[in-house]
């Protein structure tokens, strides 16, 4: 009986494991497709972009500028010149709408424990050789079904199933921001919370605008040299650590995530000249989420990180002086949860993505009154 108990419960951690970001069940009944739906969505005309001669446009809304001749998509695929006008083709088709935990994202500092509404679209302008979401996120608009919502009818289904948070995530939300940003405005005048879950690879002037609509944001650090981004991930690291800057500056509350890879980006030095960055430039107090890399997509030839390793990261982030680190994809570890920097009490007791205590009170640690930054109820 209890060799049968346990045989569950492995079963039921290494699901939570392969599920940290990867996109939540389609809840159908929740937001209902309406017959005049199509009416509403499909190609818009894109922002961020310039015209040039012999019809081709210059996009500005990421850091690669894609100068985009007409008839061809840029390289995020869901961006195409038509007739020397740049427009968006994801614009209400989502191929992917959930509810699931914030934990999920992860954040460990937004409104603990509360359930959020999930969307994503087709692709990316990132090529990530890790990618677990690569069947979405690697794709043409053409290959991947998809649903007709309107970001009326996506507010609209929120509030039928109680939601009162809107994550855009899975893929990157850069490439689908003029849908993005029509849901975060009308969310947040309909008083919901929005959280952007993002690669942090887009131009300052698209993200200013986004910001003034987003409650919350997760940067996906993927490492911190230029040769992991060229060769792995097909960008660049500075325009993201612009990122993180400028979300800081804008008030914003900001988390970073950093998924180890064996091999890649796993060196001690890295990390701690990383972690000296953040504190540096964003200071103590930003979330720092260490995960566990799990073989997907192009890399499945390298194993599972270490758990020596997420401790070695941990170890050293704290040494450098970031007061809030978390170890991911590896439920159970005791630094999957968060503690008081002055007292060192366990505050969000966390097994993966369900919080089993919440000893936050009014912002406050409960057994020694220090202050924790973060957005709480």
């Amino acid at each position: 009986m209890r060799k049968g108990l346990l045989l569950v419960l492995i079963v039921l951690l290494i699901a939570g494991v392969m599920a940290v970001g990867c996109p939540d069940p389609i809840v159908q009944e929740a937001i209902p497709i309406y017959p005049d739906a199509a009416l509403r969505v499909g190609p818009r005309p894109a922002r961020y972009w310039q015209g040039l001669e012999d019809n081709r446009v210059w996009c500005q809304l990421c850091p690669h500028d894609c100068v985009i001749p007409e008839g061809r998509r840029g390289l995020c695929r869901v961006r195409e010149n038509r007739e020397g006008k740049l427009y968006t083709l994801v614009y209400g088709k989502p191929v992917a709408i959930g509810i699931g935990p914030i934990e999920k994202a992860p954040f460990h500092h937004f409104h603990p424990g509360h359930r959020r509404q999930t969307i994503a679209t087709v692709g990316c302008n990132l090529r990530c050789k890790h990618c677990q979401n690569w069947t979405i996120s690697q794709r043409a608009v053409e290959d991947v079904r998809h649903h007709l919502r309107s970001p009326q009818e996506i507010i609209a289904g929120m509030k039928r199933a109680g939601l009162n948070s809107v994550s855009f995530t899975y893929t990157e939300p850069t490439v689908f921001f003029e849908y993005m940003y029509d849901i975060a405005k009308l969310a947040q005048a309909h008083g919901m919370k929005t959280t952007l879950v993002t690669n942090g690879f887009i131009s300052p002037e698209p993200l200013r605008a986004l910001l003034q609509h987003m409650d919350a944001v997760r940067v996906d650090l993927k490492a911190f040299t230029e040769e992991f981004y060229r060769e792995i991930s097909g960008a660049s690291l500075a325009p993201v650590l612009d990122t993180l800057k400028l979300i800081q500056e804008e008030g914003v509350w900001l988390e970073i995530i950093c998924l180890i890879i064996p091999t890649l980006n796993d060196c001690p030095a890295e990390i701690r000249e990383m972690s000296e960055w953040i504190l540096e430039n964003l200071g103590p107090d930003v979330p720092i989420h260490f995960n566990r890399f799990v073989p997907a997509f192009r890399l499945t030839h390298l194993p599972f990180t270490p758990v020596e390793t997420l401790e070695m990261a941990h170890r050293i982030a704290r040494e450098v002086g970031i007061n809030f680190v978390t170890i991911g994809n590896l439920p159970g570890h005791r630094y999957d949860s968060t503690f008081c920097p002055a007292c060192e009490a366990r505050l969000i007791h966390r097994v993966g993505i369900s919080v089993l205590a919440n000893n936050i009170e009014e912002g406050r640690c409960k057994f020694c009154g220090e202050e924790i930054p973060g957005v709480w109820e």
